[in-house]
Order: structure tokens, then C-alpha cells, then sequence
């Protein structure tokens, strides 16, 4: 220890402190004792007391503050731990601000506060360091002087001469109180190095904090230099390149091949990729550059970068959703759906509330310690994968507008429509993409289809799901699994490009004819929305508000120039093209149009008047007629009502009976599985139940019952043809016919309970549309009555039927007896 500072130490010691002190407060830093610091005092009542302690015995005390956003700070805005100082020079600035340098004494704890006004003072206590010597301190303090030296060249604001200092000095505070002041430190670690109270344990927490520092400040001069060689390299490489151009160029030698790899190269740049396609491209065109264009690999990479790079990475079309344009376009676009539309409608509002809430609405939920959370965007978790919106898939006839709807729903929400059909895929490569090593590979329908729309958020609609087949190649449903899965489509990997794509911002909407050949695990994936078919009336006007315009238009056709009745249309629609959409109604009226646009070229005077008995004139003779009326012409014939992947339909049910050496049962008329054995159900029923029913019990001793379902050569299966066949078997065998009038549908039991079936609303459009007054449905089926049509409803008669007995009761006509008419 030199003289000087002997002769300094005994000075401190020697100061004597009062037992209070005005405090200054001090933010962004602390004051150790035997330290020089420069300090500005600008608050007014911190000015007060500077000058206050001027005009007495100089001393005051430095306190850090817990948090500098305390203006003024008060007692308990202060850490109890301090520094005892002296003002050692003075000098005051213009603007009435005061600069110190003022000489830390000694370390102090501040007992309470003796008053707050104008400024704080407090009573104090001297809080003396404990100094041990010996071994293990000698080792922290060579530590210390060690890791000043390998610290200094590392900080450029630090002074050469500080670790010189360090290595002179041997007072155990003194050193440690140097270089905490010097070293760039937190607040809080210098807080907690005054408040230690052994001398050794300062050392010990002030080399944790030099060695965190030294190995924080050396891996950022590693990475730092890192960089530098990296960009030098690039603009070397860069630099050559521009170069070799430029002589190639002036010799007349640039090459082609060096051109493309060029082109490709600044794609490259200009394209957002994310991360791992652009490492990916990056190795590829490296490939690319090494190889000759003989070789058999440069063709495949180069189909290979410019699919990669023509995908629009990052491109998105769509806007804000608005529900209310929406509900316009939908009504546009499409008449009645009511509740097609309100479902879309939910759909879209749903949607458009998840993406303004998901990075803007607060937490306002109180946890279970009863803390409300602070306000913040809302985190996007694994969790919330889960919470996407279903897949739609619009199932109905062909000809209802599955596809025109997805349609709308593009246009409503301003994004582009994309439409693939996957009927008849039995390859799992067509979805996921072929491996680059096959001839004439190329990535699968789903890329393709994203390239084509130009867009990262298209409206895509996978057509047919129901047709998707398996092959030896794979199952292609399984393939789609990853891509409608909100869980799994945030990362697509088609193989062919071999890297993550993100089909999150994709709305995807399927169509299928019925959901009974959909995969059930794609069935899981989706939220069936069922469209049925149309009525009379809505066919009208759907005819008059789109069809006949369209094809208006197609035809050459102004509208001043031809007049086509409603009688006409309806014409059409009940004598053409029975069907639960309106494909053929479009084609029926174009067929019209065309007639008219060539007399109309021919020289005939316009408008020309389309009435209804001019429709065979235009269509030729009518395709279809009441059947009903003209089958039901003698006992054993019955109406049933089956429903169909094209909508619902009307079955004829066909019985007779001859004799034949041996009692048995024949079905012809491509039954399955499931309506053989209503067959065999209906006759073992009627059978045993003749003498309750009013049928003579040997009628069919030594009979051969033949039960036959016309149209042989369509396939017809399904749970629904029960009661039908009862009624065909009881009217042959009591010799009263079914009424012409009358259709039916429900399964039987061997106890003639009629049990519930589905499709009730497409059977039900099937019977009005061939003229059908009565329909015979199962008692449990009544509620789905709710989704039939009120038009419809308001036509028809509908009796439910609990039994077989109800069946016979209601379908068969009552045959006059001597005494009347027996029911």
C-alpha cells in the first residue's frame, strides 16, 4: 500500500458521519464508497438539497433508485443500503442544472426516514465491510486481476491503464469497488455487490460477473468476425461473377446455360421463401452450376427450381371478409338454400373473427389465483390447430350448385376459386407428388393447383371426394388425410418438392353425390352440409332468374327478342327433366333458345312467344308422364320411394304368384343384399298374418311367389323398400290394388313395426315431381318433415304409419261387398 493511499483510508476513517443525511437519489447507477463519481442534478428539490448540503458540511447520501420511473422518488422507491459521499466540486449550467463530483466515504444503512419534505432525509448507521484474509482470497483477487486483463481489449470504452491500477492496488475494497465502477454492469448486480457484507464474497460475486461478461463479449467478437468472412466471401464470389459476365460478354462467349442459372439466381433473391425451401433451392442450383448440361441430373433439377420458385410463396388475394357482402353475393348467386347460406354465412363470421382476434384480442379471464392476466395479443398455441373451422363438404344430386356455391363463397371473400376433381384418383402420388427420380415426375394436385391460382389463399374445392379409389399405387385418401387436417396441413410436404408448405390460409371446401363412399377418416375431417333438390316452383325461378339469362347470352340471344312463359318452363321441368337439380332444366332451355336464335336468323319477326303447347315443337314429344297413374293398373303392383346418389326417385315394386311343384321365393331386378331380405321379410309377414290381415291363408299353398323391381339393370339396394313390398304381396294375394295416387317408404319388421329410414326429404321431392297426392311414411320419421319444402307440404298428405296393418289400411282401395264396401 503506497503512502498516499494510507494517508487516504485514514482520512476516511477519520470522518466522522452525522446520524442523518439528506438523501439524493440516484437512477441508472450506485455509488461505492472511495469512488469519484460526476453526477447532474436537475430536480428541483434534488438542486434544493445540493445546495442545502453546501451550506453545512457537504456530506450527503447516494441511494439507488428500484426503479427509475419513480419521479420524485420517495422512501419506498429506495433500496436501505447506500454510500455516505462528500461534494467535492460544484459548478452550475445555464439552464439551472448543477454538475457534481463528489467522493464516495463509506457504506451506510438507512435505519428510517426522518421527513420527506422538501426533500429526504434520513438516520443512518454505518454498515463496515468484513475483511478476511488468507489463501482462498489471495486466489479471488489474482482471478479477478486475470479476467480485468482478458476483459479490457474486449470493451473499447475501457482505459488501458485500469488493469495496471487493478495489479497496483491491495485493499480488497478498493479493488473491488474500481471495478465495479468501471466494468459495464446492471444496476441490480452492483446494488447486490454494495449490500454483500463480506469482503469475500464481493470477490467471489464480482468474478460470476466479469466471467459472464468476458464469455458474453467474446462469442459476440466470434460471431462478429463470422460475418465479416461470410459477407466477404459473398462479395467476392459476387464481385468474380460480374466479372467473368462482363469478359464473357466482351468475347462474345456468354454462355446460355450460365444465363438460365443466372435467371434462376435472382428469382431466387427476389422470392420470399421461408428458410428451409430457400436452403434447399440454394443447394440445388449449386448442383446445378457444377454439373455439365449433358449430364442425365441437369434437366431434373432445372424442373425441379423452376417449380420451386414459381409457387407464390407469401402471396396472398384475400381481403377483410365482409359478412354482409357475403349474404349479397350468396343471394345473387343462388335462389332459396336458406339454410346452405345461413351455414356459409356462420362459416365466414367465424372466420372472419378468428383472424381480427387472434393478435388483437385481450385476456381478460381471471386465473384460478384470482390474478387477471395483463393485456396482450392472444398466443397462438398447438391448441389452437384444433379450434380451425371444419371442412365443408356440400353433398347433394348433380345439378344443385355444390360447385356454384364454392364459387361465392371465393368471390364473397375476394380470393381466387380453385376447383380439382378427384374422381377416379387411385394413386396417392396425384395428391402427394411423384419422387424426383421418376421420369416425368412433377409435384401433386395440390401444388399444381397453387401455382395455377397464384395465390397462398385460394378457395379450393376437391370435387367427387366419393370417387376417390385405392390402387396398387396407394390409397389417395389417405394422402388427403395431411392435407384437410388443420394439424397437419401447416406443414404439407409434397414429395416431389420435398419441403414444408403452409396450407393454413387455404379455405378448402369438398363436394361429394353421398357421403356413404366418402373414407370415414376423411368423414372425420369434414362437416357435411346436404343440399337435396328443388322443387317446382324453385326450379321456376331459378330458371328465370339464372338460367335463362345465361343462356341468353350464350346463345346470341337479347332478351327483347323471346318470351318464354312460366307454363313453358314449368312444362319443361315436369314433362323433360325430372331431376333433383336443374343440369338438364339449363340444357332443355338452351335447346329452346338455339330453335329460336336460328328462326330468328332466318328472318322470323321478333319477339317470338315460347308458349307451353309450343314446347314439343322446340323439345320434341315429353319424356316422361304420371307413371304412377298408368303403372298402378292391378293388384300387386305398389309406389315405393328410394333415395339415390342423384336424388330421390320413385320404385316400382312388382308381385305375382304361380303354381309350381315346390313352395319358394324369386327376386329379380338387381337387388342387393339388404332389400333381398325385405323381400323375404315382407312375404314370411304377410304369410303369417294372412287371416288378420283378411287374406285367405292357402292362397299360397303350392305357389311360387315372384317379386320383381323393374329398370333391371340398375343396381337397388338399401333398408327403405320394406312396407313396399308388403303392400304389393298383400294387394296380389287379396286381390285389391295399391292406389295410383299413393307412394311409400319405411322397413318392416317380422312383427309389421314399421322402422324409420332416412332420405325423407329427397323421397318426398321425388314423389311431388311425378305427381304423387299421399305419401305412407314411418311415425318416427315426422320431424324430418321440417326439412321438406312448405310448397311441398302444402301439396301432399302425409300419414304416418306405426304397423303393417297401417300399410294395408291406407294404400289398398276398399272393393264393394253385398253389404258395401269393405275398407
Amino acid at each position: 500500500m503506497t503512502a498516499d493511499e494510507r494517508d487516504g483510508r485514514e482520512d476516511v476513517k477519520r470522518t466522522s458521519l452525522p446520524d442523518a443525511l439528506s438523501v439524493l437519489p440516484l437512477r441508472d447507477t450506485v455509488a461505492f464508497p472511495m469512488a469519484v463519481i460526476p453526477l447532474l442534478v436537475g430536480q428541483e428539490r434534488s438542486v434544493k438539497l445540493v445546495e442545502d448540503a453546501m451550506r453545512s458540511n457537504r456530506m450527503i447520501l447516494l441511494v439507488a433508485q428500484k426503479s427509475v420511473e419513480a419521479r420524485p422518488a420517495g422512501p419506498e422507491d429506495l433500496y436501505r443500503m447506500g454510500t455516505a459521499a462528500v461534494i467535492q466540486q460544484l459548478l452550475r449550467a445555464p439552464d439551472g442544472t448543477l454538475r457534481l463530483v463528489v467522493q464516495g466515504l463509506e457504506r451506510v444503512r438507512i435505519v428510517d426516514f426522518a421527513r420527506t419534505e422538501p426533500y429526504l432525509v434520513a438516520r443512518i448507521e454505518r454498515a463496515p465491510e468484513i475483511i478476511e484474509e488468507g489463501v482462498e482470497v489471495e486466489a479471488f483477487i489474482r482471478a479477478v486481476r486475470d479476467l480485468i486483463q482478458r476483459l479490457t481489449p474486449l470493451i473499447p470504452e475501457l482505459p488501458d491503464e485500469l488493469s495496471g491500477a487493478i495489479q497496483a492496488l491491495t485493499d480488497l475494497r478498493q479493488i473491488v469497488y474500481l471495478v465495479a465502477t468501471s466494468v459495464p454492469i446492471s444496476v441490480a448486480a452492483r446494488q447486490d455487490l454494495l449490500e454483500i457484507n463480506s469482503l469475500p464474497a464481493k470477490l467471489r460475486r464480482l468474478i460470476e460477473l466479469l466471467q459472464h461478461e468476458v464469455a458474453v463479449r467474446e462469442l459476440g467478437q466470434k460471431i462478429t468476425r463470422e460475418t465479416e468472412e461470410e459477407m466477404s466471401k459473398a462479395q467476392r464470389d459476387y464481385v468474380l461473377r460480374e466479372q467473368m459476365k462482363t469478359i464473357q460478354r466482351q468475347l462474345g462467349e456468354e454462355n446460355p446455360e450460365q444465363a438460365e442459372i443466372e435467371a434462376f439466381r435472382r428469382r431466387l433473391q427476389e422470392a420470399p421463401l421461408p428458410e428451409e425451401a430457400r436452403k434447399e433451392a440454394e443447394r440445388e442450383l449449386s448442383r446445378l452450376e457444377r454439373l455439365p448440361p449433358a449430364a442425365a441430373e441437369h434437366g431434373l433439377i432445372r424442373t425441379y427450381l423452376d417449380w420451386l420458385l414459381s409457387l407464390p410463396w407469401g402471396k396472398t388475394t384475400g381481403g377483410q371478409i365482409d359478412v354482409g357482402h357475403a349474404r349479397k353475393i350468396l343471394d345473387e348467386d343462388h335462389y332459396d338454400l336458406e339454410k346452405i347460406k345461413e351455414r356459409i354465412l356462420e362459416y365466414l363470421a367465424v372466420r372472419k373473427l378468428r383472424e381480427e382476434r387472434r393478435a388483437a384480442v385481450p385476456l381478460t379471464g381471471a386465473g384460478e389465483a384470482g390474478l387477471v392476466a395483463e393485456a396482450g395479443p392472444l398466443p397462438q398455441t398447438p391448441e389452437d390447430e384444433a379450434l380451425r373451422e371444419p371442412i365443408l363438404c356440400f353433398v347433394g344430386p348433380p345439378g344443385v350448385g355444390k360447385t356454384s356455391l364454392g364459387q361465392s363463397i371465393a368471390r364473397a371473400m375476394g380470393r381466387k376459386f380453385v376447383r380439382i376433381s378427384l374422381g377416379g384418383i387411385h394413386d396417392e402420388a396425384e395428391i402427394r407428388g411423384h419422387r424426383r427420380t421418376y421420369i416425368g415426375a412433377m409435384p401433386g394436385r395440390i401444388i399444381q393447383a397453387l401455382r395455377r391460382a397464384e395465390t397462398f389463399d385460394p378457395v379450393f374445392m376437391l370435387d367427387e371426394v366419393d370417387k376417390l379409389g385405392v390402387g396398387f399405387h396407394g390409397d389417395p385418401s389417405a394422402a388427403l388425410l395431411e392435407v384437410l387436417d388443420p394439424a397437419q396441413n401447416h406443414a404439407f410436404v409434397d414429395t416431389y418438392l420435398g419441403v414444408p408448405v403452409d396450407l393454413t390460409k387455404v379455405l378448402f371446401i369438398c363436394t361429394a353425390n353421398t357421403i356413404d363412399t366418402i373414407p370415414s377418416a376423411l368423414q372425420d375431417r369434414m362437416e357435411i352440409v346436404s343440399l337435396s333438390g328443388y322443387t317446382e316452383e324453385e326450379k321456376l325461378h331459378i330458371a328465370r332468374r339464372y338460367l335463362l339469362r345465361r343462356q341468353l347470352r350464350a346463345n346470341g340471344l337479347q332478351a327483347e327478342e323471346v318470351t318464354l312463359e312460366d307454363e313453358a318452363i314449368r312444362r319443361i321441368i315436369r314433362e323433360y327433366t325430372r331431376e333433383a337439380g336443374v343440369r338438364n332444366l339449363e340444357r332443355a332451355i338452351a335447346g329452346v333458345l338455339r330453335k329460336v336464335a336460328r328462326r330468328i336468323s332466318e328472318g322470323a319477326q321478333t319477339p317470338i312467344a315460347v308458349t307451353a303447347d309450343k314446347i314439343p315443337e322446340y323439345l320434341g314429344r315429353p319424356r316422361f308422364m304420371n307413371e304412377v297413374a298408368e303403372r298402378i293398373d292391378r293388384p300387386g303392383i305398389a309406389t315405393g320411394l328410394a333415395w339415390t346418389p342423384t336424388g330421390g326417385d320413385v320404385l316400382f315394386v312388382e308381385a305375382t304368384m304361380m303354381q309350381s311343384h315346390e313352395e319358394h321365393l324369386i327376386l329379380t331386378g338387381m337387388l342387393g343384399d339388404v332389400m333381398r331380405e325385405s323381400a323375404q321379410a315382407a312375404v314370411s309377414y304377410v304369410r303369417s298374418n294372412a287371416e288378420r290381415l283378411g287374406i285367405d291363408p292357402k292362397i299360397f299353398d303350392g305357389k311360387t311367389v315372384h317379386i320383381h323391381v323393374p329398370a333391371g339393370a340398375i343396381p337397388k339396394d338399401g333398408p327403405s323398400a320394406g312396407v313396399t313390398m308388403v303392400a304389393a304381396i298383400a294387394s296380389l294375394a287379396s286381390g285389391r290394388p295399391v292406389r295410383n295416387d299413393l307412394a311409400m317408404t319405411g322397413e318392416i319388421t317380422l312383427r309389421g313395426k314399421v322402422l324409420p329410414v332416412g332420405g325423407i326429404k329427397e323421397k318426398v321431392l321425388a314423389a311431388y315431381r311425378v305427381g304423387v297426392k299421399t305419401i305412407l311414411l314411418p311415425q318416427r320419421n315426422e320431424n324430418d318433415l321440417e326439412d321438406v319444402p312448405e310448397e311441398v307440404k302444402r301439396s301432399l298428405t302425409f300419414i304416418p304409419l306405426g304397423s303393417a296393418e297401417d300399410v294395408l289400411k291406407n294404400a289398398l282401395v276398399p272393393v264393394p261387398t253385398e253389404s258395401g264396401l269393405l275398407v
